[in-house]
């Protein structure tokens, strides 16, 4: 963030030639600049750059307030915030104005006011784009008072009069004036809330029970909804699904490659290096086993499609495997805590309050669940297995298993331990190759992890066999 400009007067601010722009003029000119240079116009908004990011931007040049549609968790709301690096980065507002008005161009009795008494020494100060966005949860207790505004008792009590537009306690929308506001989940507000969203989206003002206010508000105004929802047999007005400019259907990463993207980009985020304990290392392979778990369990029949798997289903179980990886170097000593395949059935529990099944019901409901998973999450592994691994010659591995040799493996077993019984693993070079390992600190770790990776492999391949019990994993045998 840069600094702000100095804050000056409404005379200052006219010598430089600045005009009152509309945020959806501003939004369009940042953007155009942005698509002749070549950059990124909604930065990090992974697997929608053919698809949606065309159809919001050809919204926004064409001034529409728009709707986006799509099932839980394919990244409406980190769409809609995305939009805020469209706006400037600083805008001039009269200094103490509650609407966020501009020196050039006041709105409310109170900006008028300010400018026929100060005239050109009205003092202005600078507002950050971040301050002009807007957000709204909708609710079924949101009230026209939230999103539009009210009488504010106090300032009747101060002495002013119930017709004086100053008693009003403005909402979050006149709140967001020159800025961008947000309504999730749209279809949830009353009808009778939705009917108060009418006037904002076509005359551009609103009303505020019996007084005679028009306020002429300069704003974008972005929805988003579930497409069940959104039809007028659903829970939405037919009026206000007019006036809304352009729709816009989101989707779940089409391609794996989009899907290991989204994962590696949002999983983690909150983890912090420190100085005691570095940030897990989640080795590629899991990665894509993971993506290719949320995509089967997406597609599987046994899920309910109208509920969809949101990209969080698989960002939760990376998360929840590097703490297992974590947990791990804390018991055992490890110097980098590496998630390995013996990880991954810690990611079951969090997995399934993410997944609503199609055909639950009966006492062994939850116990079925896990069931469906766990084979989905065993056929990801066989996949990636066959991906990464086709062509590599692992008889090296198989060998240490013919004479009835085990290997000891499982969550509480440190990767130099697993390594150990091995001792040299013959083919170990091209093995690490294959699967994008390079030569690091972490070498044994991530060896560690590619020989269990591949353990798991021809386990799940027929080609060794293999015991669980509890945390505790034996190959072979």
């Amino acid at each position: 963030m840069t600094d702000a400009p100095a804050d000056t007067t409404a005379a200052a601010l006219r010598a430089t030639g600045t005009r009152a722009l509309g945020v959806k003029e501003e939004i369009r000119a940042n953007l155009l600049r942005r698509i002749a240079a070549g950059l990124p116009s909604l930065p990090g908004i992974v697997g929608f750059d053919d698809t949606v990011i065309p159809e919001v931007e050809r919204a926004l040049l064409a001034g529409h307030d728009f709707v986006l549609l799509g099932e839980r968790g394919q990244g409406k709301t980190r769409l809609i915030r995305t939009l805020v690096g469209l706006l400037d980065e600083w805008t001039p507002v009269l200094t103490g104005s509650e609407l966020n008005e501009h020196p050039l161009a006041p709105i409310s009795a109170w900006g008028l006011r300010q400018i026929a008494e100060l005239g050109d020494a009205a003092p202005v100060t600078w507002l950050h784009r971040d301050a002009r966005y807007g957000e709204k949860l909708a609710t079924p207790d949101t009230s026209v008072g939230d999103l539009i505004g009210d009488v504010d008792p106090i300032k009747v009590a101060q002495g002013r009069t119930l017709g004086d537009p100053e008693t009003i306690h403005f909402g979050l929308i006149p709140r967001t004036n020159r800025g961008i506001f947000s309504i999730n989940e749209l279809p949830d507000l009353a009808e009778r809330i939705q009917v108060a969203l009418l006037n904002v989206l076509e005359e551009r003002d609103i009303q505020v029970r019996g007084y005679r206010l028009r306020l002429p508000l300069d704003l974008l105004l972005v929805a988003s909804a579930n497409p069940e929802d959104y039809t007028n047999r659903g829970r939405i007005i037919t009026p206000l699904k007019d006036r809304f400019g352009s729709e816009v259907r989101t989707h779940y990463p089409l391609e794996l490659d989009d899907e290991i993207d989204l994962v590696t980009q949002e999983a983690m985020l909150s983890w912090a290096d420190d100085l005691d304990l570095a940030r897990p290392l989640i080795p590629d392979h899991i990665v894509e086993i993971v993506a290719r778990y949320a995509r089967l369990v997406r597609e599987s029949q046994h899920v309910d499609r109208r509920s969809g798997v949101s990209a969080r289903f698989a960002i939760a179980a990376v998360e929840t495997m590097a703490a297992s990886a974590v947990r791990r170097a804390a018991m055992t000593g490890e110097d980098r805590a590496v998630a390995r395949v013996c990880d991954l059935p810690s990611a079951l529990p969090a997995a399934r309050g993410k997944v609503e099944f199609a055909d639950a019901s009966g006492e062994d409901e939850g116990e079925r669940e896990l069931e469906i998973l766990a084979h989905l999450l065993r056929r990801a592994t066989a996949e990636t297995f066959r991906n990464r691994l086709a062509g590599v010659d692992l008889s090296g591995l198989q060998d240490h298993f013919a004479e009835g040799q085990t290997v000891d493996s499982g969550e509480l077993v440190a990767g130099t331990a697993l390594l150990a019984q091995f001792g040299a693993v013959p083919g170990l070079a091209e093995l690490l190759t294959a699967l994008g390992v390079t030569e690091s600190g972490d070498l044994p770790d991530q060896a560690a992890a590619a020989v269990e990776f591949a353990l798991e492999g021809l386990y799940l391949t027929r080609r060794l066999g293999k015991d669980v019990d509890g945390p505790r994993t034996l190959y072979g045998g």
